[in-house]
């Protein structure tokens, strides 16, 4: 089947009102860009073996490719198309909710995946399906002031931080949870500056190469995932500043590989199976009538040298 989907041959399908009733039922997604990283790509196949292992899911499989005006269009799309409930990977937290304000209209269900939509759009989403940005983001500041309290630097400690791409609602979140996290359990390390890597690994490594040469005393890296991280890894093995602790969120397969390697502490363990499924999920659960919390959150633990064992590899 290709990525581009399987559409329901009939017209609008009722809603499905219990699951006795296995009525076909059109779920139509518009993600935020597959091509980007392997979390997304690796989401997306997860996404239709998911809806193709169920008899009763058709699904339109839409790609915004990180353009805010082709996911409206997107959106435009499937509302003209009836189909039966939307999920949106939003490629802007805000820019995207006069679509599913639309949508709401037309008496589509939305469900919004991964990353939520800015707070004025709630009114207009059945459920958000995803990882709690903010819990990940203190968790890892935890991680990281755990590590320099081991290392006995956690009065004197200087931090850079990475985040992911501006005006992302998961690039804010996290951003916010380590941000409002780090002085709480670590008030005296200092973070010297902030930027971001655009969830891109070698903007990132870019991004660590100018902080390296503007900052002579850097004991510590937060980037918002681990492809960013990993960048800003490769640029101070580059640079030979050794003994930089690295931190990130969501696991990627190069950061546990680093974690393993030694040379990247910890991270916050996030499948994109899991996400993927949780979100046809509660499309499905929602259609069918259930009772789905707003904030549909799967849990998302911390991962470092100490535990990895415990984790399997990533596949992204």
């Amino acid at each position: 089947m290709s990525l581009s989907t399987k559409i329901a041959l009939a017209g609008t399908t009722a809603l499905m009102t219990t699951a006795a009733a296995a009525e076909t039922v059109t779920i139509g997604i518009t993600q935020n860009n597959v091509g980007v990283d392997s979390y997304q790509t690796t989401y997306e196949k997860a996404f239709i073996a998911a809806a193709d292992a169920n008899a009763n899911v058709e699904t339109v499989v839409l790609d915004a490719g990180g353009d805010v005006a082709r996911q409206i269009a997107q959106m435009e799309d499937l509302i003209q198309q009836e189909v039966d409930a939307i999920i949106i990977w939003p490629t802007n937290g805000e820019a995207v909710i006069p679509a599913v304000r639309k949508a709401h209209q037309a008496g589509i269900p939305v469900i919004v995946t991964n990353s939520n939509i800015a707070e004025q759009g709630f009114d207009f989403v059945a459920s958000f399906s995803g990882p709690d940005n903010i819990t990940q983001g203190r968790r890892s500041a935890e991680i990281m002031c755990d590590k320099f309290t081991a290392m006995g630097i956690e009065n004197e400690a200087k931090v850079v931080h990475i985040t992911g791409q501006p005006g992302y609602t998961t690039a804010i979140e996290r951003a916010k949870g380590f941000n409002d996290r780090l002085p709480e359990v670590c008030p005296n390390v200092e973070q010297i500056d902030q930027q971001p890597g655009d969830w891109n690994r070698e903007k990132s490594q870019q991004v660590m190469e100018a902080f390296l040469v503007k900052y002579d005393d850097i004991d510590g890296v937060y980037a918002g995932d681990d492809n960013m991280g990993v960048g800003a890894l490769n640029a101070a093995k580059a640079a030979g500043r050794e003994g930089i602790i690295f931190v990130g969120a969501t696991n990627f397969a190069v950061g546990y590989e680093a974690m393993a390697a030694g040379e990247y502490w910890g991270s916050i363990y996030q499948s994109p199976v899991d996400d993927a499924k949780a979100a046809l999920q509660t499309a499905i659960d929602v259609l069918d009538g259930k009772d789905v919390p707003f904030l549909n959150y799967f849990d998302t633990p911390k991962i470092t040298q100490d535990n990895m064992d415990q984790y399997d590899k990533p596949v992204f």
